[in-house]
C-alpha cells in the first residue's frame, strides 16, 4: 500500500495568511500542519508522494526529499483544479491500492493506524475515513449501512442532514479511481471533486466508511481562527522541553517548550502550555499567557502581553503592546504601544470579512488576522476581527478595523 499527501491547494478561505504560503504550511504549536501530517504518515509508509502546486517551492525547500525514514517524492499539480485532479497526477506512479490524505487536516497517529487496519479487513478496495461533528451541514455528510459499513450516500452541505458523519479527508483507493477521475465533469466550483468520483463508486461499485471513535483526534483547519483552536488542542498535552537560556528571575508555570538559542530575560512571566521557538528574545518583563505559540527568531519585548495567539517566525512585538487571540504572520513588526483588542463590548461573536464575505467566527474572543511583512506605527489600535493583508503599513496612532490591504 502506498501513500499520497495532498498539499497543492492555496486555501482561499485562509487568506490573507495563504497569500505568501500554501495552507498546509501554516504553523500550529510550532510546526507546519504538513509537518505534523508527515510525522504521522512516516510511521506507516516508507515512501510518501506529496502533491504540490500553489507555491510549491515553500513545501519542497522546507522538507527536502526525506522526512524521518520516509522518502518524499513531489508530484506537481500544475493547475489547482480540485482534489480529483490532484489524485489523477499520480496515474503513472501508482499501480496498487493507496491511501490519500488531505494536507490541511490534523490527526492523531491512531487514526491512520486504525484506518489501515479497517482497509485490510476483507481486502477492501475503496474506503473513506469519517468523523462525527455537531454541525454536519457545513461539510460533506456521509450515510453508512450499520452492519456492512458500506457507504450509501455522500452529500455536500445538506440543509437537513440525516447523519452526523462527515468526510474526514482520508481515503483508500485502488487504481480504478484514475479512470473515474479522468471522466469527471467540473463541479459548481469549476473543480474536479473527489466526492463526485465517490458518488460513482457508491452507485456502481462499493466504498466503505470507517467511523472514528472518541479516542481518535481529527481536526479540519479551514478558516484562520481554526489555527487558534488547533494550537490550543495540540499544546494541551506537551511536556516541558527547555533548550534555551532562562535567567534567574523568570517565573514559569505549567509546561513550556523553549527552543535552542532562545533567551528569556528577567521579569518575564510565562504560563503554559506555550511554545517558543529557536533564537528568540523574550523580555525583559514580558507576560506570555496560555496557548501561545511563538515561532523562530522572534522578539517579544518589554511590557508586552501575548495571550492565546500564534506569532509566526521572524516577527517582533518589542515594546508596550497587547496581542490577544490573534494570528500574526512572518516578518511583522508591531510598533510600540500597538494593542490588538479581542472582545466586543456586547460580548457578541466576532465577525470577520474574508474574501469580501462577512463570516461569523463563532468566537467571542478573536483579535486580528495579520499577513506577512506587516508593520504598525506606534500607538496603533486594532479592533476585534480585523484582517490585515501582507506588506501593509499602518501609520502611528491609527485605529484599524475590518480589512486593510
Amino acid at each position: 500500500m502506498e501513500c499520497v499527501l495532498l498539499a497543492g491547494g492555496e486555501g482561499k478561505r485562509m487568506r490573507p495568511l495563504t497569500l505568501t504560503k500554501p495552507k498546509p504550511m501554516l504553523p500550529v504549536a510550532g510546526k507546519p500542519i504538513l509537518e505534523r501530517n508527515l510525522e504521522v504518515l512516516s510511521k506507516f509508509f516508507k515512501k510518501i508522494y506529496v502533491v504540490v502546486g500553489y507555491k510549491k517551492e515553500v513545501v519542497m525547500q522546507h522538507f527536502g526529499n526525506k522526512f524521518n525514514n520516509a522518502e518524499l517524492e513531489y508530484i506537481e499539480q500544475k493547475e489547482q483544479l480540485g482534489t480529483a485532479n490532484a489524485i489523477l497526477t499520480l496515474k503513472e506512479k501508482i499501480k496498487n491500492k493507496f491511501i490519500v490524505m488531505n494536507g490541511d487536516i490534523v490527526v492523531s497517529e491512531n487514526v491512520i493506524k486504525n484506518f489501515i487496519n479497517f482497509a485490510d479487513e476483507g481486502n477492501k478496495k475503496n474506503a473513506m475515513c469519517l468523523t462525527k461533528v455537531e454541525n454536519p451541514s457545513d461539510y460533506g455528510v456521509v450515510e453508512i449501512e450499520n452492519e456492512s459499513h458500506r457507504i450509501s450516500l455522500i452529500e455536500e452541505k445538506p440543509k437537513n442532514p440525516k447523519s452526523n458523519l462527515i468526510n474526514a479527508g482520508i481515503y483508500l483507493f485502488d487504481e480504478e479511481i484514475f479512470h473515474l477521475t479522468e471522466n469527471l465533469g467540473k463541479s459548481e466550483r469549476a473543480e474536479y471533486e473527489i466526492t463526485d468520483a465517490i458518488k460513482i463508486l457508491i452507485k456502481n461499485k462499493e466504498i466503505y466508511g470507517y467511523a472514528m471513535d472518541n479516542n481518535e483526534f481529527w481536526m479540519d483547519v479551514g478558516k484562520p481562527w481554526d489555527l487558534l483552536a488547533a494550537n490550543e488542542i495540540l499544546l494541551k498535552n506537551i511536556k516541558s522541553e527547555i533548550y534555551g537560556n532562562i535567567e534567574e528571575r523568570v517565573t514559569i508555570k505549567g509546561n513550556i517548550i523553549v527552543g535552542e538559542g532562545t533567551e528569556i530575560l528577567n521579569g518575564s512571566y510565562i504560563i503554559g502550555p506555550c511554545y517558543i521557538g529557536k533564537n528568540c528574545k523574550i523580555g525583559p518583563n514580558t507576560f506570555i499567557r496560555p496557548y501561545t505559540s511563538v515561532g523562530n527568531n522572534c522578539h517579544i519585548g518589554n511590557a508586552v502581553e501575548i495571550k492565546n495567539s500564534v506569532i509566526m517566525s521572524n516577527t517582533n512585538v518589542p515594546h508596550l503592546s497587547y496581542v490577544g487571540d490573534s494570528i500574526i504572520g512572518e516578518h511583522c513588526n508591531l510598533g510600540a504601544g500597538t494593542n490588538i483588542a479581542n472582545l466586543r463590548h456586547d460580548n457578541a461573536c466576532i465577525k470577520v470579512t474574508l474574501n469580501d464575505k462577512v463570516i461569523d467566527s463563532g468566537r467571542i474572543k478573536l483579535g486580528a488576522i495579520i499577513g506577512d511583512n506587516v508593520k504598525t506605527g506606534i500607538n496603533t489600535t486594532i479592533l476585534p476581527g480585523t484582517v490585515i493583508y501582507p506588506n501593509a503599513r499602518i501609520n502611528a496612532g491609527e485605529i484599524v478595523k475590518w480589512v486593510v490591504k
